[in-house]
């Protein structure tokens, strides 16, 4: 590991349990910055409501430290807007936002079109199909952007637990994303999480960042940080266990495509020579292909587009 990197660990990673809730407060109305939550979902009514009246409880009526809770449906099929709503979240479909420009599926999408229904100084993302949520996973990594001005992007790190056994979820990161850091960018070798859909960071910073439409999002958002502010305006922070639906294998390799695809792009910024994935399924005549597309669109920083521009200067 860098020396940087073990500098870095040291002064850069935190546990949530260091910045107790009355400091993040006193420095939330210190510096007058507000504090948006995104929960990204598809197909999430068994999960989303719990998390949305977590931090409505914990978070906006017992302490003023979420200004708003945004719930982006990206075309759920089920029950998820209505269960989100009813759990007091603000809830805005994917396609209602920036129509003009017509939505792709993917998480990176929604991500980057929550910029312009949000107005926190501070966003803070957070996957919806936590399960057992703690608003620690807010106030930990919303912390040391209000308590630290020289942080600019906070990833959440925790124990990943897969059938019972501690440590072993975050399949892709271990087989992919790891690899890819430790050996193009090193100097991001010191997360725990590079992956991990709960983070948050400055708007100044976001709207800066071009966005991967797909599941390339969390890794394009780390180097592409890395470039822009440098590795001392990073963090971590330890906010315990988390527990989520876990994907077949099938599905992670899909994802692992797409993330390989966005590391490859931020190295020799070129193009895919064949942007698609080819996997197996047994059926009763031996082995079928299926191939899938590897997503191979991604937004431009939102700075740059008309109505975030005109809202900002309104």
């Amino acid at each position: 590991m860098l020396e940087e990197v073990e500098s870095w660990l040291s002064t850069r990673s935190w546990s949530a349990t260091e910045r107790p809730l009355h400091r993040i407060l006193a420095a939330k109305q210190r510096t007058g910055q507000t504090v948006s939550v995104v929960l990204p979902a598809l197909n999430e009514e068994e999960t989303v409501g719990d998390i949305a009246s977590v931090i409505r409880h914990d978070l906006m009526r017992q302490v003023p430290l979420v200004d708003e809770l945004v719930v982006v449906d990206s075309g759920s099929t089920d029950r998820t807007s209505e269960v989100a709503a009813a759990a007091g979240a603000t809830v805005v479909h994917r396609d209602a936002i920036l129509p003009r420009l017509p939505a792709v599926p993917g998480k990176g999408e929604v991500l980057w079109r929550s910029l312009l229904v949000t107005r926190g100084d501070i966003v803070c993302f957070v996957d919806a199909d936590l399960r057992d949520f703690s608003s620690d996973f807010v106030s930990g990594i919303v912390g040391p952007l209000l308590t630290e001005p020289d942080v600019d992007l906070v990833k959440g790190m925790y124990d990943r637990p897969l059938g019972g056994a501690a440590g072993q979820g975050g399949r892709v990161t271990e087989l992919m994303a790891r690899p890819l850091l430790n050996m193009h960018w090193p100097q991001l070798a010191g997360f725990v999480q590079p992956l991990g859909g709960e983070y948050a960071a400055r708007r100044s910073l976001l709207e800066q960042l071009p966005f991967p439409v797909g599941y390339g999002v969390e890794l394009g958002m780390l180097v592409d940080a890395l470039h822009l502010v440098g590795l001392d305006a990073l963090a971590q922070v330890d906010v315990g266990v988390r527990k989520h639906r876990h994907q077949d294998g099938q599905a992670l390799g899909r994802m692992a495509a797409a993330i390989y695809r966005t590391a490859q792009l931020r190295l020799a910024r070129g193009h895919l020579i064949r942007p698609s994935l080819t996997q197996f399924e047994r059926s009763g005549d031996g082995f079928e292909p299926r191939t899938y597309s590897v997503d191979t669109e991604e937004r431009p920083p939102m700075v740059e587009i008309a109505e975030y521009q005109q809202r900002k200067a309104a």
